[in-house]
């Protein structure tokens, strides 16, 4: 009965994807998410072009541009400690970027350090306010980053509103379930706030850019998420591309599944997601053990998988530029290790991993 009630509001919300057409028509977006750049940069790190060209030592975007890719991921934090990944680091890149002719995303966290399904920590300054005054500061800051770009002759193609967000964003005050068994009177006020603060984000981006796209990005790209997307649009989320991200390696995150099963059902879920959804969907982060060389097949298979795929609009690979052991500030005193599915050789070289993803094409 409460599915049934659902699609009756659904039918009378606004259609989230109403602003796209159903097949992606710019051309394929081959990018990377390079937010940690500066910061390993402002640490001495080094990138070097292949072996076989000159392995001189290179700009990491100028080095990736020239390879194939043509589209950047930058994140937004609120106000991270370090100062890294906030609004002027992310302009920084954007205009080095933009300079290189590269297409860029916008991933809003709306939070001060990492936001994912397990973490979606209201900012420090947030802390005490009330939904109204919440939604107001998603307006105020989705304006202000935005704006900056704009202020700077800089147009992002994509904007992410949130990263990860299954469970919602802002918790506890937008924190969801994303199971049907799961709803009750908490998790439909739940919901308001998320697909408040989503419509909101959506809105303001719209302001600034009113050509932008607006993308809701969940994990687990392998998982259907019907109920989601349902909720999401019944009361009231807006959204113009969905965006997922993809770990096909990672088998403890996947139930212990293989990566050929993982690589499968995500093609599935893109499939049925459009079809259902009627909007483009965007692989907005990849990863996988890049120095194993299983990870060549691995990648291979998964963008031969989503370039047959008509409304797939391209792929970004998660912080490929980490290497050597590198980490960020930030994870030393939480005592963590380095990231370790980066896209580039111990030399500081792009992968062969990278390679496969740069020199993906698809026609349209």
């Amino acid at each position: 009965m409460k599915k049934l009630i659902i699609f009756a509001l659904a039918a009378i919300t606004l259609t989230a994807c109403n602003q796209k057409t159903e097949t992606a028509r710019e051309p394929w977006a081959k990018g990377a998410d390079l937010s940690w750049l500066s910061e390993m940069e402002h640490d001495g790190v080094k990138f070097y072009q292949p072996a076989a060209i000159c392995n001189q030592p290179s700009d990491c975007i100028e080095l990736l541009r020239d390879m194939g890719m043509n589209a950047v991921r930058l994140r937004v934090w609120v106000n991270h400690s370090t100062g890294w990944s906030n609004k002027e680091d992310m302009l920084h890149l954007a205009q080095r970027a933009a300079q290189t002719g590269l297409r860029i995303m916008i991933d809003i966290h709306y939070s001060d350090f990492f936001a994912d399904p397990n973490h979606q920590t209201i900012p420090a300054a947030w802390q005490d306010y009330d939904y109204e005054t919440m939604c107001k500061a998603v307006r105020e800051h989705t304006l202000d980053v935005l704006g900056a770009l704009k202020q700077s002759g800089i147009t992002p193609e994509w904007v992410q509103i949130g990263n990860e967000t299954p469970n919602g964003m802002l918790w506890p005050m937008g924190k969801v379930s994303c199971q049907q068994s799961a709803i009750s009177d908490q998790q439909t006020e739940g919901w308001n706030r998320y697909a408040g603060f989503t419509r909101t984000g959506y809105d303001a981006a719209k302001e600034v850019f009113p050509e932008i796209t607006v993308i809701v990005h969940v994990d687990n790209a392998y998982e259907r998420r019907d109920w989601f997307w349902e909720s999401m649009q019944a009361h009231g989320g807006k959204w113009d591309m969905i965006g997922l991200s993809h770990y096909p390696m990672m088998s403890a995150w996947n139930g212990g599944k293989s990566w050929q099963e993982m690589n499968e059902l995500a093609e599935a879920n893109i499939r049925r997601l459009i079809a259902d959804w009627h909007c483009p969907v965007m692989i907005a982060e990849v990863g996988m053990f890049a120095n194993n060389p299983e990870s060549e097949i691995v990648m291979a298979d998964f963008i031969h998988r989503i370039t047959a795929i008509d409304s797939c609009a391209g792929i970004f690979y998660w912080e490929p530029e980490v290497y050597g052991g590198w980490r960020p500030a930030e994870y030393i005193p939480l005592g963590w290790g380095s990231y370790d599915m980066g896209a580039f050789t111990p030399d500081g070289q792009p992968s062969r991993v990278m390679e496969i993803l740069l020199q993906s094409e698809k026609d349209y």
